[in-house]
This record gives C-alpha cells, structure tokens and sequence, in this order.
C-alpha cells in the first residue's frame, strides 16, 4: 500500500489535496444548478473568457488569479448587457463573447515571447503550486459560495421551472439569474489554478452529472457531488504522482472518468421507465431543467413544486 500512501508525505500533495477539495466542493454547489439550468456553455465560455485577464496579469508580474477574476466577471457582466441592450438571445451573446475574450487571449499569449512555460499552467492548471495563502482564498470562496447559494436557493428552484411563478412568488427570477451567473464565475475562477482554462467545466460538470443519476434531491445532488469531485482531485493527484501526468488533466479526466462510470451503473441497476403519458396519449415532456423521472419532488409540476420551494 506504500504506492498509495507515499504521495501524501509530501506538503505540496497535501496542500493541493485541501486546495482540490475545496475547489470540488464550490463546483459541486454550483455545477449542480448549471447542470438543471442547462448553462454548461456559459461555464465553458467563462473558462475560456479567463484567458486575456491570466494572459495580461502574467505579463505584468500580477496575480493571475486577479486577471482571471476581472476578465471573467468583465465578461459575465457584458453577456448581460448584450443580451437586455442588444436584444440577442443568452447563447449568442455568449458565443460572441466567447470568440472575442479567446481572441484577445491568444493575441496576448503569441504577442509575449516568454510565456511558453506560462501558457501550459494558463491551460491546464497548476494545482502542484497551490500555496497556503492560495487555501486560504478558496476556503473563503466555499464560504461565500455556501452562503450564496444557501440564500437563493428557493429563487433558484423556483425560476428553473417557471420564471413567471418565481415573480408571482416574488423570488425575483431576473436577480437569482444574476446571482447564478455570478456563482459561476466565482466557480471557474477557483477552479481555474486545479486544472486550467480548458479544463475547469470538467471538474464543474461531471461530478453533478454522476451524482444527479442517484441523489433524490438538490441538496444531497449537491453533498454527493462534493464527495465524488474530491475523489476525482485524490485518484487524479495520486494518478499524476505514479504515472507522471499533468494533474490538472488528471483529475478533470478522472471526473470524466467517474461521470461515466455513474451513468453505465444506474442504466445497469436502475433503468429509466418510460415517460408517463396524458389521457389523449401524447407523452409529456419533462421539463428540460428538471431532474430526470422519479427523483423527488423537484421532479413536480411548475406550480406543485413552485409551491414546495
């Protein structure tokens, strides 16, 4: 058992560890409601989006974890003004943005001769040189995350099933929209020095994906994704340790890796029934936000379970 023990006698494998499972608890609580609300393109334009901030802070000796925060929000902020001002859908105005952050990215890291080495850990995450200093920042991030979402989390429930229900019931669906928006960013932007730009929606994603298969409800859809995204950071760190590979890429495959795993064994042990139908015979769609047939009340009609927020 040596090969499985050794990796953590050292301090760096330590503070990476804490530094992963915190990451993995903030993308189990947000991923979860990016999974229902169907915005895993905006989690994968953030992560892109981050780059021209990462880029120009590291050419100006700042923090990189400075320039991601500023470029991510800066973006975030701007899909909300092209789509009220612009009159463009929410997927288009991410997907300009989303070629337009990249762009500037791009045009920053070739216009910098010495950033060969800087443009791996942009991408791909730099999980091994998490500090305590780092472990610091994300534990406050979990805070306000948990807090966050803790507040909102009846405006969220609501506003996933019917946004003119959610207004009735003054949960303010325009400002929980803003809100959720805002907890994805600050998700990416922790996630970002784990497993880098391109990979930040794996850790974001697939854990909800695996845990959204068993959990009954959102809170214990949200605790199960917890536990599996920190089993994907420990397999993909002690991965990294014996094999050699990148461990941001590691650990984002590894969640990949369990996601699958989770879908194959439900289809194995529990097999979905088929959808109910209405009197006339027409089937009747489940709501594309809502989990998937007979896991709990969150399954509800709009109004049943607008009114069980």
């Amino acid at each position: 058992m040596s090969w499985l023990t050794d990796p953590f006698s050292a301090a760096f494998f330590l503070r990476a560890l804490a530094g992963g499972v915190l990451v993995a608890v903030i993308c189990a609580v947000v991923g979860t409601w990016v999974v229902i609300r169907g915005m895993a393109f905006l989690g994968e334009a953030l992560g892109h989006g981050m780059l021209p901030g990462v880029a120009l802070a590291t050419v100006l000796g700042m923090p990189p974890m400075a320039g991601a925060a500023v470029s991510a929000t800066a973006m975030a902020g701007a899909i909300g003004i092209l789509q009220r001002r612009g009159r463009l859908s929410f997927d288009t105005s991410i997907g300009l943005l989303f070629v337009s952050m990249l762009s500037a990215g791009v045009i920053i890291v070739s216009h910098s001769r010495a950033f060969a080495t800087d443009a791996t850990a942009i991408l791909f995450g730099d999980i091994l040189a998490v500090e305590s200093a780092d472990l610091v920042v994300l534990a406050v991030a979990l805070t306000v995350t948990l807090i966050v979402a803790a507040a909102f989390h009846r405006a969220f429930v609501a506003a996933a099933f019917d946004r003119r229900i959610a207004a009735t019931l003054g949960l303010h669906p325009g400002l929980s929209h803003v809100v959720l928006v805002g907890l994805v960013t600050l998700a990416v932007v922790s996630a970002y020095q784990a497993v880098g730009t391109l990979l930040v929606v794996g850790l974001l994603l697939a854990p909800a994906v695996a845990a959204r298969a068993w959990a009954p409800r959102i809170p214990a859809t949200m605790v199960l994704a917890a536990l599996l995204g920190a089993l994907a950071v420990a397999s993909g760190l002690i991965l990294s340790w014996h094999a050699g590979t990148a461990a941001g890429a590691s650990i984002a495959g590894a969640a990949v890796l369990i996601a699958a795993s989770s879908g194959i064994l439900r289809a194995v042990i529990r097999p979905r029934r088929a959808p109910s139908a209405d009197p006339s015979g027409a089937e009747l769609a489940p709501i594309a936000s809502a989990p998937p047939e007979g896991e709990g009340a969150d399954v509800l009609p709009p109004r049943a379970a607008a009114s069980r927020v």
